[in-house]
């Protein structure tokens, strides 16, 4: 005996709402021509998972019923054991909107992926584009088979022997930022760098020379707001090599192709207004490294700078398949398409752990400057605006109150702090920084100032003990709040 869960139309309307791209309409069970909807339940398996709701109008959303819901639910069962390899889990269930039935197939994202439809000759994957089933392309079934294998592409084996590459880069990295030595007998395996007396692609991608050609990143300064001809580009540069080399030639590229405007102040200081804050600039390259796919032959990522903007494209799309312009930043999921890339860079403090680089983006930014983020099958694109774009290079004297502005945040920032404290340049910019985002954590700020943590944390204390920042919260958990 079936019995139906009893939905209004406006609760339905409000759920699917919700729900975006997760779910699907058709107005009748067509099994006739059975791939119209196959294709949407092999794709909800190879993603995130979704509905399909059978009695509902495609075009309209208008609920029209089905008749004979019991059958229904048979002949469904019947064609995606029998059309959908390998198996699949699915669940039906009655609904009652508006004194119609209406039958909703709820697909969840599976693990033996990749999920093909069979059928007419055909042996197809599909995955979620937008509010569409399309085929995969070849890194995207690539991507599906690693993970239906529960593996990722920085864990398998690039068949290079570790005695054939150096890791000087990292060892002397490793040290510096964390004060602790690398074990070249335990680290590297626990790591992942090595596996089985061979190095996994994450160990061939931060050897000091990376024969991994896909992690190559391209600069380009161009004149004007679009793309012109290369010769007539302000300047350019392609980096290949180990990801902390190339993670820092991308990040002097951007500071070296900036400016800054600055201003004078009555006490004999001056103000220093960035481009792009560094904190942006920062999270969203190694967003960049950690987050792409390296299964796109010949793919690399693009940095672009414009009079007017700064773009960031890294190949592949979000892990989940989810558009990240549907979604919001601070509701965005950490999901590690690299894993193995991102606890060593979590390792060498670049980055943290809960997913907080997008949000970190945004928080750079004045309140009414909202970096702007979009995804497609192909590429993940980060744009932030140019703070200083249509603006003097010097501020009129007018313009800059007692309490100066940085980066939308208020705090007093001179050779002098109230004409009494004088700070020497790390303090300085750690002020500036802490005015951005107070979340950073010493290892971040040491990262961002280029000082040891020892240096930093005198810093802290200096400016903690002046007045100039307080602790709002736990060591842990809490943040540094400028003082105005």
């Amino acid at each position: 005996m079936l019995c139906a869960i009893i939905w209004s139309m406006e609760s339905l309307s409000t759920y699917l709402m919700a729900e975006a791209t997760e779910y699907e309409f058709k107005s009748a069970l067509d099994t006739v021509k059975p791939k119209s909807w196959l294709k949407t339940v092999s794709a909800f398996a190879n993603g995130i998972g979704g509905s399909i709701y059978f009695g509902v109008d495609d075009d309209t959303a208008k609920v029209i019923g089905i008749k004979d819901t019991k059958s229904v639910i048979t002949k469904i069962s019947e064609i995606i054991k029998e059309r959908i390899e390998p198996s699949v889990s699915f669940a039906l269930e009655p609904l009652a909107v508006d004194g119609v039935d209406v039958l909703r197939l709820n697909v969840p994202s599976g693990m033996s992926t990749p999920y093909y439809y069979v059928g007419d000759g055909n042996r197809i994957a599909y995955y979620r584009l937008g509010n569409q089933s399309v085929p995969a392309n070849s890194h995207i079934l690539m991507e599906l088979t690693l993970k239906g294998q529960n593996q990722s592409f920085d864990a398998l084996d690039s068949r290079l022997r570790p005695a054939d590459y150096s890791f000087t880069l990292f060892d002397a990295t490793y040290l510096r930022r964390t004060g602790h030595r690398i074990d070249k007998t335990k680290d590297y395996i626990s790591f992942g760098l090595i596996k089985n007396d061979s190095l996994t692609n994450a160990g061939a991608l931060f050897a000091d020379e990376s024969p991994i050609y896909n992690s190559r990143i391209v600069c380009t300064r161009w004149n004007g707001l679009g793309k012109t001809s290369l010769f007539e580009a302000l300047n350019d540069a392609n980096y290949q090599g180990n990801i902390i080399t190339i993670f820092g030639n991308a990040l002097d590229f951007v500071r070296n192709n900036s400016h800054k405007r600055w201003h004078k102040t009555r006490r004999g200081g001056h103000v220093d207004y960035y481009d792009y804050p560094e904190v942006a600039v920062f999270e969203a390259v190694v967003n960049a490294i950690v987050h792409r796919s390296y299964l796109i032959k010949g793919s690399e990522i693009h940095i672009d700078m414009y009079d007017d903007r700064l773009e960031i494209v890294s190949p592949g799309d979000t892990v989940d398949g989810k558009r990240i312009q549907d979604l919001k930043i601070e509701n965005v999921p950490s999901v590690r398409r690299n894993p193995i890339l991102c606890e060593i860079m979590q390792r060498l403090k670049y980055m943290e752990g809960r997913g907080s680089g997008l949000t970190k983006i945004v928080k750079a930014y004045p309140a009414d400057v909202v970096p702007q983020f979009e995804s497609t099958p192909q590429v993940f694109i980060t744009r932030l605006k140019n703070l200083n774009y249509g603006k003097p290079l010097e501020v009129p004297e007018e313009d800059v109150p007692e309490n100066v502005t940085i980066n939308g945040a208020d705090v007093t920032i001179n050779g002098t702090i109230n004409g009494t404290i004088k700070l020497n340049a790390t303090e300085k910019r750690i002020l500036e920084l802490l005015a951005v985002n107070g979340d950073l954590s010493r290892e971040e700020l040491a990262g961002l100032v280029g000082k040891d943590l020892r240096t930093v944390q005198r810093g802290l204390n200096r400016l903690r003990d002046n007045g100039l920042i307080i602790r709002d919260g736990s060591k842990k958990t809490g943040s540094w709040v400028v003082k105005k």
